[in-house]
This record gives C-alpha cells, structure tokens and sequence, in this order.
C-alpha cells in the first residue's frame, strides 16, 4: 500500500513539475510575441509606421497592490490612432514577476483637459493566466481604469495610471485585482524619425 502511494505521490510530482513547466512556456511565449509584434511596427519602413500612427506604450508598476498577492508588474500596449465615434483601440499584455499573465484588447477615451493634460478612461477584455500569481476565478477577465498623463512638445506621454481587474462575476469567485502603473506612450511617428 504504501509502495503504491508512493508511486502516486511521485507521478502527482513529476505531472506538477510538466504543469508548470507549460505555464512557463506560455508565458514567455506572450510576452515574446508581445514583444516581436512592437518591434516589427517599430522595425517597418518609415512611411507605413508614419500612416499607420499610434503609440507604443509601455509601463511598470505593481499588480494586486490592495491584497495579499502583491508582485511587480510590467505592460505593453499598442494604442492605435484610428477612431471608432470617440474610441480609439488598443492591444495589449500585462506580466507579473509571479508568471501571472493578462494578455486583451479594447478601446480609450482621450480627454484634453487643456494645457499639456490628458484623462485616459480605458476599458478591455481578454484572457488572463493566473501563473503562481493571483486565482482570479475565471480565465475571461475585464479590465477598467483611467491614466493621466503630462503630453511633452516631441508627442511622448508619460503619467500614473490605475485600473481594476476582475471577471465581472461570470467565475464562482471574483476576488479582483487592482493595478498601479506609471506609462511611457511613444508616437509611431516620432520612432520613424517624421515627427509626431
């Protein structure tokens, strides 16, 4: 008997170990991807980047920073400068130092407050992978927060942001998260040399 709870006990091992391993992988794998797709919009010809428009966006911060699941937090966005009435899309993926991974989409307001100020409500949804990070109770998790930001002469955006995560109630638990970030947006323009 305890020959073969000894066995279980190993395999039980061995398949955590395979488990997170594959967590790993898919990590790493999103934020490479993440990574690759901002470096080839930044990489393109000159022209294409300059039509296209937009911002690469970039920040760090902490994730879950209210609870007990507290971990440094990096994130990468492209915001897109087209324009749905008042929207405007973005892309993008958050990573913690715990391997929590919340890659998503959705859109922005940008409010001119005057001056060199800008309100940025945004709101996105997309898929959440909780690592050895925080059990938000469902893959499918929503996103909202607002970002203020200082706008500089050459286009660069730099400010705080703070935003809420949860899965608005579609998991048997809903614990959420919130997130306190500073944000650096670089103009697809000023990264082709033409300007804002």
């Amino acid at each position: 008997m305890s020959l073969a709870s000894g066995a279980a006990s190993r395999k039980m091992r061995a398949f955590a170990v395979v488990q997170r391993g594959f967590g790993m992988k898919g990590w790493f794998g999103r934020i490479a991807a993440s990574v690759c797709a901002a470096v080839i919009l930044i990489a393109s010809g000159d022209n294409a980047r300059a039509d296209f428009g937009g911002f690469v966006t970039g920040g760090f911060g902490g994730f879950d920073i209210f609870h007990n699941y507290t971990a440094a937090e990096g994130r990468l966005e492209y915001r897109f400068a087209q324009r749905l009435f008042f929207l405007k899309p973005l892309i993008g993926t958050f990573f913690t130092n715990r391997g929590s991974v919340y890659t998503y989409g959705g859109f922005r307001i940008e409010i001119p407050l005057g001056g060199r100020f800008m309100l940025i409500p945004i709101a996105t949804v997309g898929d959440y992978e909780k690592g050895n990070g925080k059990d938000l109770g469902a893959h499918i998790e929503f996103k909202t927060g607002v970002e203020f930001d200082v706008i500089f002469d050459n286009g660069i955006r730099i400010g705080p942001a703070f935003d809420h995560v949860s899965n608005a109630g579609i998991g048997k638990k809903n614990p959420g998260e919130e997130n306190a970030m500073l944000m650096f947006s670089f103009p697809i323009g000023l990264l082709a040399g033409s300007g804002r």
